[in-house]
């Protein structure tokens, strides 16, 4: 059996050794890219994020990435201080600067800023917001499936964290990722507040049961992109898919599972809590989603 693997491996790129990174404005070499150490990032987890893949020269689904950002950013009371047009100005210039023009991997950042005190209360962000924008080049290379380990660290209720939010507080999926890789899996399979399957600590959850896609309400998941250009993809050809509560029971007999997220695209599952899932590799439901997943992106 192969080492620990992740949804975000990638084929190793010598030229991401020197990338230069938007911070404020101003491209800088990756080695000499910083921020404050009392930013409000760094200090408390205090900001929001985009992730967004590049192919053939047009950024995926832009619109969308960006309508999430100020969204997200509205919701913490967060000021970006620009507008839509102007961080998608930013991007191409990064991209541009990078000569970058497909399988490439954009990761846009805003934080509330620099801190004149190195406490809590957002009225002490004095100087910002602060934005960074990394972009990589990064063509995803998965060995093999995915394997899974159910975790004890859950899906929270909107009112404690919401997890819809692209925050910079990822503590929480953090823990579940180490928990899992404890157990011996990949990453983790997180539960609801009432005990169903959600997602992963990085990706959303799908599974198929005799040719019909599951995955959740969408209740206490991350407002997947991906997730809902699959469910999309499933209506529009055919394919069953339900948005419902579901088990582990339900979930170790499935036929086929995959992830979903803006890096990996579809990625299979070969195990749950060492239980193989279907024949172990990438069933056919999901083989036929990747084709038309890519058809659609134009990868």
């Amino acid at each position: 059996m192969t080492d620990n693997v992740s949804t975000h491996e990638a084929e190793e790129d010598r030229r991401n050794a020197d990338i230069l990174i938007w911070v404020n404005g101003a491209l800088t070499h990756r080695a000499e890219a910083t921020v404050s150490v009392y930013d409000s990032g760094f200090m408390l987890g205090d900001g929001v994020w985009e992730g967004l893949r590049l192919y053939h020269g047009r950024w995926t689904f832009l619109e969308e990435h960006i309508d999430r950002l100020f969204e997200a950013a509205k919701a913490i009371d967060l000021d970006i201080g620009m507008t839509p047009a102007q961080v998608i100005a930013a991007l191409e210039e990064t991209r541009s600067a990078n000569d970058m023009h497909t399988d490439a991997h954009a990761r846009l950042m805003v934080t509330r800023g620099v801190k004149r005190l190195p406490f809590q209360h957002p009225r002490l962000s004095t100087k910002g917001p602060t934005m960074v924008i990394i972009m990589e080049h990064s063509k995803p290379k998965l060995p093999r499936p995915i394997r899974l380990a159910t975790v004890p660290h859950l899906r929270g209720l909107p009112m404690t964290q919401d997890p819809k939010l692209n925050s910079h507080s990822k503590l929480n999926c953090i823990l579940a990722c180490i928990a899992a890789e404890k157990a011996g899996a990949d990453e983790a399979l997180m539960l609801d507040v009432h005990g169903f399957v959600n997602t992963t600590n990085a990706c959303n959850f799908f599974i198929v049961r005799k040719g019909a896609v599951w995955t959740s309400t969408g209740d206490y998941c991350m407002n997947g992109i991906t997730r809902q250009k699959v469910i999309d993809l499933c209506h529009a050809n055919d394919i069953p898919c339900y948005e419902r509560n579901f088990s582990l029971v339900d979930t170790y007999g499935a036929d086929e599972a995959f992830l979903t997220g803006t890096f990996g695209a579809q990625t299979p599952v070969s195990e749950i809590d060492g239980r193989t899932i279907g024949s172990g590799e990438m069933g056919p439901v999901t083989t036929r989603l990747r084709g038309l997943y890519k058809d659609l992106v134009g990868a």
